[in-house]
């Protein structure tokens, strides 16, 4: 098990819990397309969790390596990019589809996913594996996809329309690339 502490073996302790990661957000997309969006939910918050214990256990343990970035930002779109615009995507604006422009909604997601893309690897070009930035410019992808959620259950109340929630999409898609300084936990 001396493995699980290697910093250069791709299944150290760290990568691991990556790796769960990546698998709570195949399980959530698994449960959205079924329409089980609880369980989804439950699956993308358990992703989240894994995302803050793999950075911390990397960072206790000496175990940050270049692949450790590749794979915890290949996590990160799987798990806050692709998830909640999935989620977005079935629970809200596919069952009142025929009421919406078809471009605006392939517009809203298309751009939230290429914004989110292009910060995922302009974070992995400037980042030194094991060092933390005191901010980060712009909004990080796990706050991206809490603020997709946050919108998901104030459209629950029956406060925002579909057409409401995909321009609130665009915007956080936006932010994501801006030039907010956002202190790091």
């Amino acid at each position: 098990m001396n493995f699980l502490y290697n910093k250069h073996h791709h299944f150290n302790l760290a990568n691991m819990v990556t790796f769960a990661n990546i698998s709570c957000g195949v399980f959530a997309i698994y449960f959205i397309t079924h329409g089980s969006f609880f369980i989804a939910a439950v699956f993308a918050w358990l992703g989240g969790a894994c995302d803050i214990i793999d950075g911390k256990i990397a960072r206790k343990y000496n175990l940050s390596t270049e692949f450790g970035v590749q794979l915890d930002s290949f996590a990160d779109f799987l798990s806050f990019v692709l998830v909640p615009c999935m989620f977005i995507y079935f629970a809200i604006i596919e069952p009142s589809s025929s009421d919406l422009n078809v471009l605006l909604i392939a517009f809203a997601f298309i751009y939230y996913v290429i914004s989110a893309l292009r910060r995922l690897i302009q974070f992995n070009i400037n980042a030194d594996a094991g060092e933390v930035e005191k901010y980060f410019t712009g909004v990080p992808t796990p706050l991206g996809a809490i603020l997709l959620w946050v919108i998901y259950l104030i459209w629950l109340t029956g406060i925002l329309a579909p057409t409401v929630v995909l321009f609130l999409t665009i915007l956080i898609g936006f932010l994501l690339n801006s030039k907010i300084k956002i202190p790091h936990p």
